[in-house]
């Protein structure tokens, strides 16, 4: 339902993607996971058609998205990283307002308004203008503004950023009961266990190229066995630490930005955990935990790319552009198979 082959766009001396492949087969979701300034967001505006790559091929739908621009527009719906909401109008009137826009008639805009607010729990609040909504009911019916034309494809660029909890796993509920009823959903995220959970399929993106790919399942079995987390209560530790893990694999990259936590894939298992203690006692440093678990996503964008999902980008991806290359280390593609 979507190929993306070889698109590049650049802005200025701005690479926000370079030679980007992927596809999304019918009624399944594509995580598209990255940092910001990833490039995620561009790859979504040329998808949506709002900006034109410099080269490569995309389509939606079998549409092409530089030459058939208004066919792609029929058959997707978008939610952007913001609600875009109009406050002065209910929620009622906002859905019917997009309905009419994708040229529905009066009848049918109300109808499928309805269905909108119904799936979405806002039928309460439906005749209450936007600007009473809390943040977490504006995204809501946000969503639901592209769910009225009732699109084959839905293209959601970072839903869930700013919901609480509940909100977050009512609406990830929502979205796997319209993946069983046909829908094919491209989901950009920062959040590794919403690409695990709804994910069939998973693509990280970083510094505007694909750099893996394959369900959350093969990504964290490439890292090849189990994750040690060590804590300290004193940041100071942390150096005596990795100096002792260093048989482990312990390395300075694998301390978290708060310095007081490291990870340490090991294909060693249990005896990692014992060993861990061991030369942890024999140095004489205390710690706070110590912990053996299976492989995260995070941890494997970690090992991927040097750094974490939720590092800030250098480049200005909310507007159009993907962050040039940083600090980060670019790696090839990987792939599990």
């Amino acid at each position: 339902m979507i190929e993306v082959q070889g698109v590049a766009k650049s802005f200025g001396a701005t690479r926000a993607l370079d030679g980007v492949d992927l596809e999304v087969p019918a009624a399944s979701v594509l995580g598209l996971l990255g940092p910001n300034g990833a490039g995620k967001t561009t790859l979504v505006k040329v998808l949506a058609t709002l900006i034109k790559p410099d080269s490569g091929k995309a389509r939606v739908a079998g549409l092409d998205v530089v030459e058939q621009p208004t066919a792609v527009r029929s058959v997707i719906g978008l939610a952007g990283q913001y609600a875009a909401v109009d406050e002065m109008l209910t929620g009622r009137e906002n859905l019917e307002m997009v309905g009419r826009l994708y040229r529905l008639n009066a009848r049918v805009a109300r109808q499928r308004a309805e269905e909108a607010l119904e799936r979405l729990s806002l039928t309460d609040a439906a005749d209450r203008t936007v600007r009473t909504y809390s943040g977490g009911m504006r995204r809501r019916l946000d969503l639901g503004a592209s769910l009225v034309g009732q699109p084959r494809i839905l293209i959601l660029d970072e839903p869930t950023t700013g919901l609480d909890p509940r909100t977050r796993i009512d609406l990830w509920d929502f979205l796997k009961q319209l993946v069983r009823d046909g829908t094919t959903v491209l989901l950009t995220t920062q959040y590794l266990e919403e690409a695990d959970a709804l994910a069939s399929s998973i693509v990280v993106i970083d510094h505007g190229r694909v750099i893996a790919r394959g369900t959350a399942d093969e990504l964290k079995s490439a890292l090849g066995g189990d994750v040690l987390d060590v804590g300290v209560e004193h940041e100071a530790d942390m150096a005596r630490v990795v100096a002792a893990l260093a048989t482990l694999g312990a390395e300075p990259s694998q301390v978290d930005g708060d310095g007081r936590h490291l990870t340490i894939p090991t294909a060693a298992g249990a005896g990692a955990l014992v060993e861990a203690v061991r030369a942890l006692d024999d140095a004489q440093i205390p710690i706070a935990d110590l912990a053996l678990r299976r492989p995260s996503l995070d941890d494997v964008f970690l090992a991927l790319t040097g750094h974490k999902t939720t590092a800030d980008g250098d480049g200005v991806e909310g507007n159009g552009a993907g962050g040039p290359p940083g600090r980060a280390r670019r790696r090839p593609e990987r792939s599990p198979t």
